[in-house]
């Protein structure tokens, strides 16, 4: 199965998009968008990816975790998950208020 896997630049395109007026743009200071988005390939190499579900969450806890944004990275995990299902063939028709209390645990560690 090919998987189809998203860039740093088209993360950044995402988290932009999610920005509401006001909030900060742009990165954090000393983290790397690429460096955050290796972990997911070293995932897929040491075959810790099966499947497009696998993908997504390994994308979003990358994202909420990383922190690698100024603001709205928890929004952008979230997004950036479901355009990778999308992408993959799959749509899921979230309950944005649960899926966002997982996303926040998943930023915290939980």
């Amino acid at each position: 199965m090919t998987l189809r896997l998203l860039t740093p630049d088209f993360v950044e395109v995402i988290h932009d998009a999610v920005l509401n007026p006001g909030e900060l743009a742009g990165r954090a200071r000393y983290k790397s968008l690429a460096v955050i988005l290796a972990h997911i390939d070293n995932r897929i190499a040491y075959g810790m990816v099966e499947d497009a579900f696998d993908l997504a969450a390994a994308y979003a806890v990358a994202i909420a975790r990383g922190h690698c944004f100024n603001d709205a990275h928890k929004r952008t995990a979230f997004r950036v998950m479901d355009v990778c299902l999308d992408l993959n063939g799959i749509s899921i028709p979230w309950d944005t208020e649960e899926v966002g209390q997982i996303i926040i645990r998943c930023a915290r560690g939980g």
